[in-house]
C-alpha cells in the first residue's frame, strides 16, 4: 500500500529533524543525562516537527539502547511504541477529547506503572482545544505526577494555554524552516524516490509551504502524481498558480491603474484553470514584498522571499507609494478572509482588482485618505488644475453684465466662441446642467425670475480665489449685517449638499456663510469644520453654484467664528424637509 511521503519519511531520530536544531539537541542532552522533565509543551506553526519530536522523545526515554540520546529504533520497545501497540504511550488528539470526561479517565489511568517500558508517555495534540473544565483536571496530576509519568502537549495556539498550565511545563518553540533547509531535504527525498525534482521547482515549493516542512511534502507527492520533470512551471500547473511573471504583470496593471487589462489578464488565468483566491494570494505576497522593499530600504534584504529577482521589485516599486502598498495588502487580506464564504469567487476577484486599480470605488474612510493622497501627489508634482466653467471670451461679457441670470439655451456660435476647457478629472463630480434651479427653502414660496435675487457687481474682473485665515479677518475687524447678504447661503446649502461627497455634507450642513460684492465668506464653528471644508474640491463646488445663481464669477473664502447678521437655523424645518422625503416618516 502506497504510504504518503510526509508519512513515510518521517523522522526517526532527533539528527533527522530539520531546522530544529535548539530543540532537538537540547532534549538528547536531556535523555543522555537522564535529566528530564515530567511535563513538555511543544509549540509552532504546524508542520515544524512537533508530533514528530514528541515521539521520538517517548521512544527515548523508554529504549534499552540509547544512542547518545537518540532511540536506537531496533530494541521491543522502540518497535512496540513505533507500532502503536505499547498501550503504555498514548497519543491524544485534544481536538476530538477536549471534555472533562475524557480528562479525568486519562488521569486515573495514569497512576498505574506502565506494564511494558519504563515510562508511561502521554502526548496530547492540539492541546489547546481542551474545555476550562479539562485543564482544571489536567493540572492536579501535572502539578504532582508519579515517576513514572511523563506528559507531552503540542499545540499551535500558545495564548489559549492557561497559564497555570505553562508554568508546570518545560516549554520549546518550534521555528518556521527556512526554504533551504526545505529544499535540501526535498531534493534528498526526491533522490531517494527516484523523482526528477529541479532546483527552480524544489525552491517555488519551499516557499508555497510557508516554512512547513510536511506541506512541502505533501505538494510535492501531489506534483510527483501528474509526472514527468517537477520544475517551476510544472508545480504551478499542478497546483493551479499562476507564476511570477504573470503576477508581476497583473501587479504593474493594478499599480499603473488599468483596470481593463487587470481583468482582462485575471480572465485569462481563471480560463487557464488557475484559481482566482491562490492568484490573489500571490498578489497579497507581492504586495507585502513591495512594502517591505519601500519602507525598509537595504536594511530589508532579509525579509524578503527571494521569490521575485531585485530588477522586477525595483520597477514595480518605482510605480507606487508606501502608502499604496499598504492600501493593496489591506484590501487583499480582507477579500482573502471573505472569499472562503463566497458564492461567487470570481466576481468577488474581480470586485478586489477594481478596487485595487481604483482606490477610491470602496467607499470607505480610506477611499477618501486616497483621493485626498492622489491630490497631494499631483499637487507636489506641480500639475495645474483649471478652474471649471471658467468664463467666456471677452466679447461675451457685455452679453453677461446685461442678464444676471444664465440664458438655458445658448446659440451655437456662442458655445463655439468658449475656449476649450480642460477635461474634468476621472474622480470629480459632473457640473451641474444649465437649467439647473437650486431648490427652495422648506415653507418659503418658490421664486420666479422676476423675483431673482439680483447682487449688484463691478465692472471690474473677479480677483483670485484668496483663502484668508482667521486672525487676518479679525485685524480688519467683523463684518456687521449690513455687510453682507446672510440668507442666499441657506438657500443654496440643498445645491452645495447635493455636489459634495457625503462626508462633506454634514461638515457644510452646519456652516453659514455671507455674500458681499464677489466675495463669499464661510463661518466654521470649529478649525476641524474649516479644515475639512477649505479644500479646493469644496472650494470648486461652492463657487460654481454660486456664480450660477448671482450670474458672474465669485470668490470664496473660510473663517472660524460666528457669521454677522445670520439668522438661528431653524432644525425642526431641516427634520421636516428630510420627512417629507419618506412615506413611512412622520414628524409631529
Amino acid at each position: 500500500m502506497y504510504q504518503a511521503l510526509y508519512r513515510k519519511w518521517r523522522p526517526k531520530t532527533f539528527a533527522d529533524v530539520v531546522g530544529q536544531e535548539h530543540i532537538t539537541e537540547t532534549l538528547q542532552r536531556q535523555v543522555a543525562e537522564g535529566r528530564l522533565s515530567h511535563a513538555y509543551l511543544f509549540t509552532g506553526t504546524r508542520g515544524t516537527g512537533k508530533t514528530t519530536c514528541a515521539k521520538i522523545l517517548a521512544r527515548a526515554v523508554n529504549c534499552e539502547h540509547p544512542e547518545n540520546g537518540n532511540p536506537c529504533n531496533r530494541c521491543p520497545s522502540c518497535l512496540g511504541i513505533e507500532s502503536g501497540r505499547f498501550l503504555d504511550v498514548v497519543e491524544l488528539d485534544a481536538a476530538s477529547n477536549n471534555g472533562v470526561d475524557s480528562v479525568r479517565a486519562l488521569r486515573d489511568e495514569a497512576i498505574y506503572s506502565p506494564a511494558q517500558v519504563k515510562k508511561r508517555v502521554y502526548i496530547v495534540d492540539e492541546v489547546h482545544m481542551l474545555s476550562t473544565p479539562a485543564f482544571n483536571a489536567l493540572l492536579k496530576i501535572l502539578e504532582e505526577p508519579p515517576e513514572h509519568l511523563m506528559f507531552i502537549l503540542a499545540t499551535t495556539e500558545l495564548h489559549k494555554v492557561p497559564a497555570t498550565i505553562l508554568s508546570r511545563c518545560q516549554r520549546f518553540s518550534f521555528r518556521r524552516i527556512q526554504p533551504k533547509d526545505i529544499v535540501g531535504r526535498l531534493d534528498y527525498i526526491a533522490q531517494q524516490e527516484n523523482i526528477d525534482l529541479k532546483d527552480d521547482g524544489a525552491a517555488l515549493l519551499a516557499r508555497l509551504s510557508d516554512g512547513a516542512l510536511r506541506d512541502a511534502l505533501s505538494l510535492l507527492d501531489q506534483c510527483a502524481a501528474v509526472g514527468g520533470a517537477i520544475d517551476a512551471p510544472a508545480v504551478l500547473d499542478a497546483l493551479g498558480l499562476a507564476g511570477n511573471v504573470q503576477t508581476a504583470q497583473l501587479m504593474s496593471l493594478i499599480l499603473t491603474r488599468d483596470a481593463r487589462g487587470a481583468l482582462a489578464l485575471l480572465g485569462r488565468l481563471y480560463d487557464g484553470g488557475k484559481d482566482v483566491g491562490a492568484v490573489l494570494g500571490e498578489l497579497s505576497a507581492l504586495s507585502r514584498e513591495l512594502l517591505i522593499s519601500a519602507t525598509a530600504g537595504e536594511g530589508g534584504e532579509s525579509l524578503l522571499s527571494g521569490a521575485y529577482d531585485a530588477s522586477t521589485l525595483d520597477s514595480l516599486r518605482a510605480q507606487g507609494t508606501s502608502a499604496r502598498f499598504i492600501q493593496l495588502c489591506t484590501i487583499l487580506q480582507e477579500t482573502a478572509a471573505q472569499l472562503q464564504f463566497s458564492v461567487n469567487r470570481r466576481m468577488d476577484a474581480e470586485l478586489c482588482i477594481l478596487k485595487l486599480c481604483d482606490e477610491t470605488l470602496s467607499g470607505d474612510l480610506a477611499a477618501l485618505g486616497a483621493r485626498i493622497a492622489r491630490l497631494e501627489e499631483q499637487i507636489a508634482a506641480g500639475v495645474q488644475f483649471a478652474a471649471r466653467n471658467a468664463p467666456s471670451a471677452p466679447a461675451a461679457a457685455p452679453a453677461a453684465k446685461d442678464s444676471p441670470m444664465p440664458q438655458k439655451a445658448a446659440p451655437a456660435s456662442a458655445e463655439s466662441a468658449k475656449p476649450a476647457e480642460e477635461a474634468p478629472l476621472p474622480w470629480d463630480e459632473p457640473p451641474l446642467p444649465d437649467d439647473y434651479d437650486a431648490p427652495p427653502p422648506y415653507g418659503e414660496p418658490v421664486e420666479t425670475a422676476a423675483t431673482v435675487r439680483k447682487v449688484p457687481k463691478d465692472d471690474a474682473a473677479p480677483a483670485p480665489v484668496q483663502k484668508e485665515s482667521a486672525s487676518a479677518a479679525a485685524g480688519q475687524g467683523a463684518p456687521t449685517d449690513s455687510d453682507g447678504d446672510s440668507e442666499l447661503f441657506f438657500e443654496l446649502l440643498e445645491s452645495y449638499k447635493n455636489r459634495l461627497t457625503p462626508d462633506k455634507r454634514a461638515f457644510i450642513g452646519m456652516a453659514q456663510g455671507t455674500m458681499k460684492d464677489d466675495l463669499l465668506t464661510v463661518y466654521c464653528t470649529t478649525e476641524v469644520q474649516k479644515s475639512m471644508l477649505d479644500q479646493q474640491v469644496v472650494t470648486d463646488v461652492l463657487r460654481e453654484v454660486t456664480s450660477r445663481a448671482v450670474g458672474r464669477e465669485i470668490r470664496v473664502r473660510f473663517l472660524v467664528g460666528e457669521c454677522p447678521g445670520a439668522k438661528k437655523r431653524d432644525r425642526m424645518q431641516d427634520l421636516m424637509r428630510m420627512g417629507s422625503k419618506f412615506d413611512n416618516f412622520t414628524v409631529k
